[in-house]
């Protein structure tokens, strides 16, 4: 027999869940001139459906409990296909693991609705403990590929240590965000890989890798920096060289360690990157996003390299389950120029700010490259002064 006190909650359930997905999004107040953010996050564990989280059956659960709470929704890969954009976002459990599901919007600023299930990810013969971070990048080979961090425990880990763990770069491939095949785990060098991205075209005839690697699960030591490998094949693809092409550098956002974000895309001007920074504070590591340029027939060259940060933790941003983070691994250009860019903020919610490549471009090329020195930052700033003199008014 129905219960009506029960039914009435799980209306009222779904009820305020259709509210939150119908809610309009709308740009902030201000707008630097680059990038516009937009006032409502696009995701959070609010948006998950109620029916993966709670038991609606009133036999099993008459309060109504949360059974399988969400904790988080952070840090998508974006991709555009059938007529919508679409979020492939890391989900996270109150039991810290993560799972990817696929979120779709008609306009990519508000609106954003699951598919109906997670992705039920293919695992390999040594199964992870947990994935997360999955760029996306439409191939030349016409595949998409999903490129993600893989987590297992570490089996060289001192007894009793049960937060040492392995990083790897993960492969899935697919044609619809729904069926995925899993291809064998990328294999190099470095005792560590995160942030991997995969370049949307060959190179020399080869899968070409943007890599991260670093000596430690969390800590860079003597690794860290955007390397470039390549690879004959994708299934059980092998980086036999890396080279570091965008390197940490002492006092700057990049100081701690830095990756590569979403896979680059296309300009006349050559190829637009996003990555993510790290530097250390008294309160903690702070993630910045910044952008940068490499050239269209080496795109491992850096040829623009603005100075300093395009987006950093702002406002509510700042708080959540890892404070005073952003971080990006998808956007989306439009083919009239506009480009969606997905970030999440201290690893609880995902955003979207907008801007066009004409923009992005300007930035990467006009704006100057980071000095080093604080002498150098101030001549560089009484220039620009000097420049804007006459073009100040009631002087």
């Amino acid at each position: 027999m129905s219960d009506p006190t029960h039914d009435a909650k799980v209306r009222r359930l779904f009820d305020g869940y259709e509210r939150l997905l119908a809610r309009p999004n709308e740009p902030a107040d201000d707008d630097g001139g680059v990038l516009q953010r937009w006032r409502n996050p696009v995701l959070t564990a609010a948006h998950t459906p109620p029916f993966w989280r709670f038991d609606l059956d009133p036999a099993t659960n008459p309060h109504l409990a949360e059974r399988l709470t969400v904790n988080a929704v952070f840090n998508p890969g974006a991709i555009f296909l059938d007529g919508a954009f679409r979020l492939v976002a890391r989900v996270e459990g109150a039991d810290r693991k993560s799972f990817f599901a696929v979120a779709w919007s008609p306009n990519g600023v508000d609106g954003f609705r699951f598919h109906e299930e997670p992705i039920a990810l293919p695992e390999t013969d040594d199964p992870d403990v947990n994935v997360y971070d999955m760029r996306l990048v439409a191939h030349e080979d016409g595949f998409i590929y999903g490129l993600f961090c893989t987590e297992r425990a570490d089996p060289a880990a001192r007894r009793g240590d049960l937060s040492a763990a392995v990083a790897r770069c993960g492969i899935a491939r697919t044609s619809d965000l729904v069926a995925w095949e899993r291809l064998p785990d990328l294999v190099t060098r470095s005792p560590q890989q995160r942030n991997v991205v995969l370049h949307p075209r060959l190179v020399d005839g080869c899968y070409a890798f943007y890599t991260r690697p670093q000596d430690g699960f969390i800590e860079a030591r003597s690794g860290g920096g955007i390397g470039w490998g390549l690879s004959r094949r994708i299934e059980g693809a092998v980086i036999d060289e890396e080279t570091i092409v965008h390197d940490r550098r002492y006092h700057t956002i990049t100081e701690v360690k830095n990756g590569l974000g979403p896979a680059p895309i296309r300009t006349e001007h050559g190829w637009l990157q996003l990555a993510h920074g790290v530097r250390g504070t008294a309160a903690g590591l702070r993630y910045v996003l910044y952008a940068f340029m490499t050239a269209l027939d080496e795109p491992w060259r850096v040829i623009h390299e603005p100075g300093g940060y395009l987006l950093a933790p702002r406002g509510r941003e700042r708080v959540g389950d890892v404070g005073n983070v952003l971080f990006s691994n998808g956007w989306i250009a439009r083919p009239d120029g506009r480009v969606f860019l997905y970030y999440a903020s201290s690893d609880t919610r995902c955003h979207v700010a907008t801007t066009s490549v004409e923009r992005l471009v300007d930035y990467c090329r006009n704006t100057p490259p980071d000095p080093l020195r604080t002498g150098e930052c101030v001549r560089q700033r009484l220039a620009l002064i000097e420049r804007n003199r006459r073009f100040r008014g009631g002087e």
